[in-house]
């Protein structure tokens, strides 16, 4: 997934491909680490896990596919809230940076679902509409974390089916699974190519004051109520 973005950035203008590969300094650099670091390890076990759920279901363990579906439910819908929360801290604070990077927007050859090729298409329109870097940064914010929030609804309402045995065509929702699991590892790596150049632009007495916005997310990671009483009636029922 990397080497496609860095393809694109490339063929980019240079400073967008700049904000990605040169090195961040001391302070930002282990920020970006931290943020990243822990995004990484919550996707890699939700991967794990959906991986295990295919396999399991190739074998005809349903029971336990289902079980390890909802475990890839859970973790997604956890990362999915923590890569959103943390785009709405840097917008929050972008408003306060003179120099926003530029961005690029979204690719639709990034994306297998109907989903992220359709936001690829709308933020692409509005990139050559909104001519102004700012106004560029603030709407591909805004179309990723949208974007992400519909696929892991999408994920959650297909898994739903799938742990509670009412799919119609149980072949299509398990496809379905593993195609939406990749079009959110795309979002996960725009937002990390986001957040690096937002960092790279955040003038150095902004730093602590965004690392205490980033400090108060853990609330963030919490599945809602809802989500998390019908992913114990789908262990039950399994």
């Amino acid at each position: 997934m990397f080497s496609r973005l860095q393809r694109s950035l490339s063929s980019a203008r240079r400073t967008v491909c700049e904000d990605w590969i040169a090195a961040l300094p001391g302070e930002k650099l282990r920020l970006f680490q931290d943020v990243v670091r822990e995004w990484e390890f919550t996707h890699a076990m939700m991967s794990v896990a959906l991986d295990e759920a295919l396999t399991l279901r190739t074998r005809g363990e349903l029971i336990c596919a289902r079980q390890q579906v909802s475990v890839a439910t859970d973790l997604l819908a956890r990362l999915a809230a923590t890569l959103v929360a943390t785009s709405d801290v840097v917008s929050n604070r972008g408003r306060y940076v003179p120099h926003l990077p530029q961005v690029e927007p979204l690719k639709t050859e990034f994306f297998r679902g109907e989903t992220g090729q359709n936001a690829a298409h709308w933020n692409l329109f509005l990139h050559h509409v909104l001519f102004a870097d700012r106004s560029r940064f603030f709407q591909k914010l805004r179309i990723l974390s949208d974007t992400i929030e519909r696929i892991v609804h999408e994920f959650d309402d297909t898994a739903e089916d799938i742990m509670h045995g009412v799919s119609i065509q149980p072949v299509n929702g398990w496809d379905k699974l593993e195609c939406l699991q990749f079009d959110f590892n795309t979002c996960l790596c725009e937002s990390e190519v986001v957040l690096k150049s937002f960092l790279r632009a955040l003038p150095a007495d902004q730093l602590p004051a965004l690392m205490i916005e980033l400090d108060k997310l853990p609330a963030a990671k919490r599945v809602d109520q809802r989500r998390r009483a019908r992913l114990r009636l789908s262990r039950a029922s399994a």
